[in-house]
């Protein structure tokens, strides 16, 4: 199992209008940009998707992501191998993803 404390930070939209981001936010625009032939199927991916799904509800109450450690895995290989190398130039991005990737297992 892995912990991870959502931290949030201000963005903007293309009206100039301000909201929270954080981790969760990185994470859905990374799995709604997959394409669909991309997106994993079958029985097990649906049961994750759910696990997930259910965690990130969990998250956004209590401000920390909880994940099982197949769930873990099938993000941080999401994240290494789709983030987007623009996001770097952000700083609260970058530190919401290294502290996702160096989070220990409890």
């Amino acid at each position: 199992m892995r912990k991870i404390k959502i931290e949030t930070w201000k963005a903007k939209d293309r009206d100039g209008k301000e909201y929270d981001e954080s981790i969760l936010t990185a994470f859905n625009v990374l799995i709604n940009n997959k394409k669909p032939e991309e997106i994993p199927r079958g029985l097990d991916k649906f049961r994750l998707f759910n696990r997930i799904t259910k965690a990130f509800t969990k998250a956004e109450k209590s401000g920390e992501l909880v994940l099982e450690e197949t769930d873990y895995k099938f993000l941080k290989e999401i994240v290494e191998k789709d983030i987007p190398s623009v996001w770097g130039a952000n700083d609260s991005i970058l530190n919401a993803i290294e502290a996702f990737i160096d989070a220990k297992e409890v």
